[in-house]
């Protein structure tokens, strides 16, 4: 089933994710959907901008732990199990390396994988009853999706650890305060205050704009492959742990966890 939609204004695109279940879950097939998305702005040079949303209720409530595929992916050899969980962090590098300004607009929750997507990205616009929240660690799990470094350069290594680490939420308010957004919106406004940034962009000489963009994040993300590069590896390890076990059983039914460090 297509759960992600193009739509094209001229020099600007619009990426919508909406799985019509109020949660725009990141399931393996909606990772690969919005991979695909965003790789098909790699030969098109007549987009200066794309904006990428969810729905009018939420952004994504982050991986979806319920996916079928996912479940099954655990159960297969390790060789499989590793390409699988690989996914997230594809798409996430298909949308950092849009040449094009790539604008996030966010409504509701903005969860996990979801925020790890929305870093991915150049700017992100918040309503204002968006939140932010990145519960991985709550769930026995690391944060992987290359968004460790891409969060610091954000907020810087503090605030990260507030957002990675102590699993704080932060509602639109917050999230400008502390850069992980650059802009307010009011309630149901974040995509019309991200299309005036994509317009913004469009007005501009399409290669030149590219080229300052790509140097900008020569210059400030030099260093994150080389940080996050097996993430992916990692959530392998925490994913064989018993915390792991007990962060997803809690999870599940609904009660506190009870860590061990086992």
């Amino acid at each position: 089933m297509e759960c992600v939609t193009t739509e094209r204004r001229g020099r600007v695109a619009i990426v919508r994710l909406d799985r019509g279940d109020g949660r725009n879950a990141l399931s393996l097939e909606a990772c690969r959907q919005l991979t695909r998305a965003a790789r098909a702005f790699d030969d098109d040079p007549d987009v200066s901008a794309v904006v990428l949303t969810g729905t009018a209720g939420v952004f994504s409530v982050g991986a979806d732990l319920k996916d079928e595929e996912l479940r099954r992916s655990r159960e297969a050899r390790l060789a499989e199990r590793r390409l699988a969980m690989q996914t997230g962090g594809r798409m996430c590098r298909a949308w950092a390396e849009i040449e094009a300004m790539t604008i996030v607009a966010i409504e509701g929750w903005c969860i996990g994988g979801g925020a790890a997507l929305s870093v991915a990205c150049d700017l992100r616009v918040a309503g204002e009853g968006a939140t932010f929240y990145v519960p991985e660690i709550e769930r026995g799990m690391n944060l992987s999706w290359n968004a460790v470094p891409r969060i610091a350069h954000l907020v810087g290594p503090a605030r990260a650890k507030r957002i990675a680490v102590l699993a704080e939420k932060l509602d639109a308010a917050g999230a400008l305060d502390w850069g992980l957004v650059d802009r307010v919106a009011p309630r149901g406004g974040a995509l019309e205050a991200a299309l005036e940034f994509a317009e913004r962009a469009a007005s501009l000489p399409p290669v030149q704009l590219r080229m300052i963009k790509q140097a900008v994040d020569a210059a400030v993300g030099a260093l994150d492959r080389s940080t996050s590069h097996a993430d992916f590896d990692q959530f392998a390890l925490a994913a064989q742990s018993g915390d792991y076990a007990e962060g997803m059983t809690s999870f599940l039914e609904r009660r506190p966890p009870k860590y061990t460090g086992a």
